[in-house]
């Protein structure tokens, strides 16, 4: 399993990200997708999942926010991220099946 996210950087509050996460080694159509974030001095915390058949669920403070999707021909899962807040601040993960990638940063801040 493989997973590989882009897309974090800078961005200012109320601004918009759109995280991407290249998946390999595992049968990307049929599986649970996750995100998931570490912001620093904390835990990792649950953000949103999406299923393989794209129904989605998501952390509440990020519920309007926050949509997740995938395209299994490209084996790859998005998060866009929109109205942005400096509380956002964390390094994003995407998972599955108990394996994590290696994160992207984002940070908000004017």
């Amino acid at each position: 399993v493989q997973l590989v996210e882009s897309g974090g950087g800078l961005v200012q509050p109320g601004g918009s990200l759109r995280l991407s996460c290249a998946a390999s080694g595992f049968t990307f159509s049929s599986s649970a997708m996750n995100w998931a974030r570490q912001a620093p001095g904390k835990g990792l915390e649950w953000v949103s999942s999406i299923l393989s058949d794209g129904s989605a669920s998501y952390r509440d403070s990020m519920k309007g926010r926050f949509t997740i999707s995938r395209d299994n021909a490209k084996n790859t899962v998005y998060l866009q991220m929109n109205s942005l807040k400096p509380e956002d601040t964390a390094v994003y993960y995407c998972g599955t099946g108990g394996v994590r990638g290696q994160g992207t940063q984002v940070t908000v801040s004017s």
